[in-house]
C-alpha cells in the first residue's frame, strides 16, 4: 500500500527521534570507552568527549591483568546462569498450576503472592532468615532468596492463561499428563515471554548488590558490582594503583571508566540476542485475567 505524505513525514520523524535517543542512551558509554582509552593528563583535564585524546591501552591492560576482577566477574557469571535457570524451573513450575482453572485454590494462592509485591519483607527479619538458614558468607546466599521474582511469574502466568485451552483437552485425549503438556506443549509456544523474563531475571542477577553486602564477608565471594564499588572507592586499591602512576600510561580516573564498562558491557552485549523476543514478551505476558 502506498503511503501518504503524512505517513511518510511521520515515519521519518519517528526514525530522526528513535535515532537520537539511541545516541543519547549510547553517549555516557561512548564518553566512558574514551576516558578509558586516553591519556591520565587528558582525562583529568575534561579535554576528553567522544573521541580518546592521548590514545592508549594502559587502564585496559591493567585490568584484564587484575586476577581479583577476572575472579568476581566468575562469580557473577556462575550467579547469573545458575540463578537465572533455577528461577525459569521455579517460576514456571510456580506459574503454571496458578493457571489451571481446576486449581480451585489459585485465586487465594495468587492473593498471598501478590501482596508481597506490595510488603516486601523489612531487611532486619530478611538478614536474620538468611542467617539461620546457614546461607551467611555463601554464594548461594545471592540466589536462593530471591529465586522467585513475584512480578515475573505473573507475567508467565498471564501467558500461560492466555493459550487455548483446547490445547489442553486434546493433550489429555493423546494420554498427556501436566508435566508432558508443560514441557512439550506450552514451554516450546512460550519462547517471547521466556525469553523476556530471562533476560529480567539475568540483568538482576548480574546486578546483584546489596545482598551482596549484607550476606558476604569473603572478598574471594564478591560479585562484579561489590568489587567494582571496592575497586573504585578504597584507598587501598586506589593507593595500588597511585603505585603504577610513574611505569604506566593511566591514572584512577580512565581506570574507573574502564572498570565500569567492564562490569557492564558484557549483559547489555546479550540482549541483541533477544531483542526479537523481548517487546513480544512483555505484550503477550501484559497482566490481565
Amino acid at each position: 500500500m502506498k503511503q501518504t505524505i503524512g505517513e511518510k513525514l511521520f515515519q521519518t520523524a519517528n526514525y530522526i527521534f528513535l535515532t537520537l535517543a539511541a545516541f543519547t542512551m549510547l553517549l555516557p558509554l561512548l564518553h566512558l570507552l574514551a576516558v578509558s582509552l586516553s591519556s591520565p593528563v587528558a582525562a583529568d583535564s575534561k579535554e576528553v568527549f567522544l573521541w580518546p585524546v592521548g590514545f592508549t591501552f594502559a587502564s585496559w591492560k591493567h585490568i584484564l591483568q587484575s586476577s581479583g576482577l577476572w575472579q568476581s566477574f566468575g562469580v557473577t557469571v556462575f550467579i547469573t546462569v545458575v540463578g537465572t535457570a533455577l528461577s525459569m524451573l521455579f517460576s514456571v513450575l510456580t506459574a503454571f498450576p496458578l493457571s489451571r482453572r481446576e486449581f480451585m485454590i489459585r485465586k487465594q494462592v495468587m492473593l498471598g503472592i501478590v501482596i508481597t509485591m506490595i510488603f516486601n519483607a523489612p531487611m532486619i527479619p530478611f538478614f536474620l532468615t538468611v542467617r539461620e538458614l546457614g546461607m551467611m558468607n555463601s554464594i548461594w546466599s545471592l540466589i536462593i532468596p530471591g529465586v522467585i521474582g513475584t512480578f515475573n511469574m505473573v507475567i508467565l502466568r498471564t501467558f500461560f492463561m492466555s493459550l487455548p485451552k483446547e490445547l489442553d483437552d486434546t493433550a489429555r485425549i493423546d494420554g498427556c499428563h501436566d508435566f508432558r503438556i508443560l514441557f512439550q506443549i506450552y514451554l516450546p509456544l512460550s519462547k517471547p515471554v521466556l525469553a523476556t523474563v530471562s533476560l529480567f531475571y539475568a540483568v538482576g542477577y548480574w546486578n546483584t548488590f546489596q545482598r551482596a553486602v549484607l550476606f558476604l564477608r569473603d572478598p574471594g565471594l564478591w560479585p562484579l558490582q561489590m568489587k567494582l564499588r571496592a575497586y573504585l572507592t578504597s584507598p587501598e586499591e586506589l593507593a595500588q594503583v597511585n603505585m603504577f602512576l610513574e611505569d604506566y600510561n593511566f591514572n584512577t580516573t580512565t581506570l574507573k571508566a574502564a572498570t565500569i564498562l567492564f562490569a557492564s558491557v558484557p549483559i547489555i552485549l546479550v540482549y541483541p540476542y533477544l531483542q526479537k523476543y523481548f517487546v513480544k514478551g512483555s505484550l503477550l505476558g501484559s497482566l490481565k485475567e
